[in-house]
């Protein structure tokens, strides 16, 4: 009677096992044979990506509104669809909604300025780079801390970043720093900045670059005594649900993407950035 128990439980595992291997194959070939690509982003980074009101200079329709999206992460995007074979859809996304839409099975992919750190990496999988960027911080132009040259010269500034980035986390490498709440988007930042609330705030530079572009009041401080950063903190990845079939090919239509056709991606982008982001 005990052999037969023991050879009853046994049998159960494996068919078990059996179901649960079939179950993952299915969901994988689903993966790779369904004929759509959702990217979340959050369309309000640029030049990274933006929202407009039209289709001109490429912006992408966003499902579920009138609006469309923009930038530099859209047209990365649109590259790896094609490469793909799939249908591009957009789907903004607050950033700290990004990662769990991900793991849900709301968007395939992450394609929105996301660096690919290890603690991220603790839930989710990246690809390989698509963009590499330094850290600037975006001041009143004029003001006392547009010559600045060394971080050090912002002791005593009000200083913030965006809310869950690492951008925020360099922000103590300022001695006497007065840092402030971190802010949930750019948009956001610029307003403060713009009303005196703080004295400047952290960033990459293409962002800079677009926000002082955008603002004349604005002006970029790039420094000979930068943030202390890892490779890993300035680097952007796609962003993948764990073990994505999609990663091999994504991977291979990014390593097909030059470096020079990478910046001029990026110029365009900054230039055709809608003037009030």
């Amino acid at each position: 009677m005990k052999k037969n128990r023991i050879l009853i439980v046994t049998l159960f595992l494996v068919t078990a096992l059996a179901f649960t291997g079939c179950g993952a194959k299915n969901k994988e070939k689903e993966e790779l044979t369904k004929n759509t690509f959702k990217v979340g982003l959050e369309c309000g980074y640029a030049p990274f990506n933006w929202t407009q009101m039209d289709d001109s200079k490429g912006g992408v329709p966003i499902d579920g509104n009138a609006e469309f999206a923009g930038g530099y992460d859209v047209e990365i995007a649109k590259k790896i669809a094609e490469g793909l074979g799939k249908e591009l859809i957009i789907v903004k996304t607050e950033w700290d909604g990004l990662v769990p839409a991900l793991i849900s099975g709301k968007i395939d992919a992450i394609i929105a300025g996301m660096s690919p750190t290890a603690e991220r990496a603790k839930t989710i999988d990246f690809s390989d780079n698509y963009y590499k960027s330094d850290l600037v911080m975006v001041v009143k132009k004029g003001g006392i801390y547009e010559g600045a040259t060394s971080i050090q010269d912002f002791s005593g500034a009000k200083i913030t970043a965006q809310l869950n980035t690492f951008h925020y986390t360099v922000i103590d490498q300022i001695n006497g720093v007065l840092a402030q709440p971190a802010m949930d988007n750019f948009p956001a930042m610029r307003v403060a900045l713009e009303s005196g609330i703080i004295d400047g705030y952290v960033s990459e530079r293409p962002e800079g670059v677009s926000a002082s572009a955008a603002n004349k009041n604005f002006a970029i401080v790039e420094f000979k005594d930068g943030f202390q950063t890892s490779d890993e903190d300035t680097a952007i990845a796609v962003g993948l649900p764990k073990n994505s079939p999609l990663k091999d090919k994504i991977n291979e239509v990014l390593a097909g993407i030059s470096e020079e056709e990478r910046m001029r991606i990026m110029d365009e982008a900054i230039t055709n950035q809608p003037a009030a982001q």
